[in-house]
C-alpha cells in the first residue's frame, strides 16, 4: 500500500521500523485518525529494509542457531548496521518481541512523548541475543501470544502512540476518559434510540444530572473491571487504599 502523502512538520514525531517486510507498513495506519495524522504532518513513518544490510549477493540476513534447533536467527552484524543507519536522538530502540513487557497505556503515553520509537520487527526464531545487549533495546509485547513477526505489533505500538500526539484527536479530552488512563476500564456507552430492541438507556444518563453521571460511570468503570480485569482491579484498590493513607 502506498503511504499518504504528507508534509511533515517540523519535530513532528517519527516511526524508522526496521523489517523484511517493508511493504506491509503504513498498513491500516494510512486510515482513519492515524492516517489523517500522517496526511497532515503530526508524524512520519519510514521503513528500513533489513536485507539491504546483508552482506551478499541473496541477502541472506539469517543463519542456523547455535547449539541446535528448528528454525533460523537473525544476524546481529545484519541488525546492528541498519541501527547505525538511523538518527537515534530521543528515540528508544524497541525490539517487538513475545517475551518483552507488556504494552500499557502509560508506557505508549511516555512513547507519545518522546521525538518518535525506532522499532525492530523480528522474524523466524527471532534476533541474535548479542545484538539486543549491544543496544540496550526495550523489548515489549502486545499480548501473550505469538505472531508470525514483529510487524503487526509494529503498527499497534504505533497506533497506540498517534493517538495520543498533540492535535491528532480533535477532542483532547478523550484520550483522558477512556480505559486504562486512571487504572479502570472504561464506562459503558449509549446512544440513539432511547430503547433498542426492548433495551432502555439507563435513566441516569437522561436525567441531565452531570454529578449523578459522572457517579454512575465511575461506578460502571469499576463494576466492568472487578468482573472482567482482576488484576486491574486489584491494582486499583490498591493504589486507592494507598492515596487514603497518605490522607
Amino acid at each position: 500500500m502506498n503511504k499518504p502523502q504528507s508534509v511533515q512538520k517540523s519535530g513532528a514525531w517519527k516511526a524508522s521500523v526496521l523489517t523484511l517486510f517493508p511493504e506491509m507498513m503504513p498498513g491500516c495506519l494510512g486510515f482513519s485518525l492515524a492516517g489523517k495524522a500522517l496526511a497532515d504532518g503530526f508524524w512520519d513513518i519510514e521503513t528500513i529494509n533489513l536485507r539491504d544490510f546483508a552482506d551478499n549477493k541473496s541477502q541472506t540476513v539469517d543463519d542456523t542457531p547455535f547449539g541446535g534447533g528448528a528454525g533460523m536467527v537473525i544476524r546481529p552484524d545484519v541488525v546492528d548496521a541498519a541501527l547505525k543507519s538511523v538518527p537515534h536522538v530521543n528515540r528508544p530502540i524497541i525490539y517487538l518481541s513475545p517475551r518483552g513487557q507488556c504494552l500499557n497505556q502509560s508506557r505508549a503515553q511516555e512513547l507519545a512523548n518522546t521525538d518518535g520509537v525506532i522499532l525492530l520487527c523480528g522474524r523466524y526464531e527471532g534476533i541474535d541475543n548479542r545484538v539486543i545487549d549491544a543496544w540496550k533495546m526495550e523489548e515489549i509485547s502486545i499480548g501473550d501470544f505469538v505472531l508470525s513477526g514483529g510487524e503487526p505489533a509494529a503498527i499497534t505500538l504505533i497506533d497506540a502512540c498517534v493517538r495520543l500526539l498533540p492535535g491528532v484527536v480533535g477532542n483532547a479530552e478523550t484520550t483522558l476518559d477512556e480505559s486504562f488512563v486512571d487504572g479502570l476500564l472504561e464506562y459503558s456507552h449509549y446512544t440513539r434510540p432511547q430503547v433498542w430492541e426492548g433495551r432502555r438507556v439507563p435513566k441516569v444518563l437522561l436525567s441531565g444530572h452531570h454529578s449523578e453521571i459522572r457517579e454512575w460511570r465511575k461506578m460502571e468503570a469499576e463494576k466492568v473491571t472487578s468482573k472482567r480485569r482482576p488484576d486491574l482491579w486489584s491494582k486499583y484498590i490498591s493504589g486507592v487504599k494507598e492515596a487514603q493513607t497518605k490522607h
